[in-house]
């Protein structure tokens, strides 16, 4: 009886695996959105629109009317952060009532889940250290950190759980791990920009003493650096035949391209406000379609237990719709 009291919530409330991806891509996009809406919050210097944290003010946890639009914004962008909780909760939920359930899944929803409130702190320090911009910076690399395992949760919902198998040899995956580490250190790098420009958050908040000049053509020559990587990647992919890995890298440059421009645009106009957030927006795409192309290099095939056919933790459709293996895969 205790057994069966075990599992009934699991067959009471059934989800399946459509409802599962929904859910994991839901969080993706939510994770995104509040970077936008973190930019908003900067650009319209209402960084300390709420001077403190965790309260809004010392008296109230709520803004007031005295706070003005910069607390509403400030507050607004605090609550938004309750909603992409809810959304990561919602998955984790579903993760564990998951039927078979996947273990592999349940580690990445808890990260997810748990870096949502470890974002809010780091958010919460930016505002008690008066915004001070590495601790800006280190906010927004949170955000995409949670983001990055967002969607590797999502990709692996569309996955059996079977071994990881390389579909290209070993050099180019080597060759898009470069990649994906030079991807992060134009993030990083991004952020030392923002903390040298005009958009402090806040009239009174203070710059990281680095030259705007400067440090932005560090900016962008790590730029063209990730760029021509994408691009022989794009060409190397297509020499082995890996036609999804290509697929991949093309869409990596088209995004970096668009990127790169807005930036160039946004240098050269003095930092609009609209732009910069547009920029904030691409930094997102940017580390998704890097995500892509390093999630394109291998493959997972159906579990198969000792019996010797495919393990019940494997969704149906993935198993079903399974590859054949790769003639590069034997390179690797």
């Amino acid at each position: 009886m205790r057994r069966i009291r075990g599992v009934m919530p699991a067959a009471r409330f059934p989800v399946s695996a459509t409802l599962l991806r929904r859910l994991a891509l839901a969080s993706i996009i939510a994770n995104v959105g509040i970077v936008v809406t973190g930019g908003a919050v900067r650009l319209t210097a209402s960084g300390l629109g709420c001077p403190t944290w965790p309260r809004c003010t010392d008296e109230s946890y709520t803004t007031t009317a005295e706070m003005g639009v910069h607390g509403v914004i400030e507050f607004g962008n605090r609550l938004l952060t309750f909603a992409v909780g809810l959304i990561a909760l919602a998955t984790l939920v579903a993760v564990l009532l998951h039927r078979p359930r996947r273990r592999g899944l349940v580690p990445l929803a808890v990260a997810v889940f748990l870096g949502i409130p470890a974002q809010a702190v780091v958010g919460g320090i930016t505002v008690l250290t008066n915004l001070n911009p590495w601790v800006v910076g280190l906010h927004f690399l949170a955000s995409m950190a949670v983001i990055a395992a967002a969607y590797a949760l999502w990709r692996r919902t569309k996955e059996p759980d079977g071994p990881a198998v390389a579909v290209v040899p070993a050099p180019l995956r080597a060759l898009a791990r470069i990649t994906t580490v030079v991807s992060v250190a134009v993030l990083v790098i991004g952020t030392w920009v923002t903390g040298s420009g005009p958009h402090a958050g806040d009239q009174g908040a203070a710059r990281n003493g680095l030259d705007p000049e400067t440090i932005s053509q560090v900016h962008a020559d790590s730029v063209f650096l990730l760029i021509g990587l994408s691009v022989a990647l794009v060409f190397a992919f297509r020499a082995v035949g890996a036609a999804g890995a290509a697929r991949a890298a093309l869409v990596l440059v088209a995004v970096e391209l668009g990127q790169g421009l807005i930036g160039f645009v946004q240098y050269v106009t003095h930092l609009p406000a609209l732009l910069v957030g547009a920029h904030m927006l691409g930094s997102c795409l940017v580390l998704l379609a890097t995500l892509s192309v390093q999630w394109s290099t291998r493959e997972r095939r159906p579990a198969v237990p000792a019996g010797g056919a495919p393990g019940g933790d494997v969704p149906a459709e993935a198993a079903t719709n399974s590859p054949a293996p790769s003639v590069s895969a034997a390179h690797g």
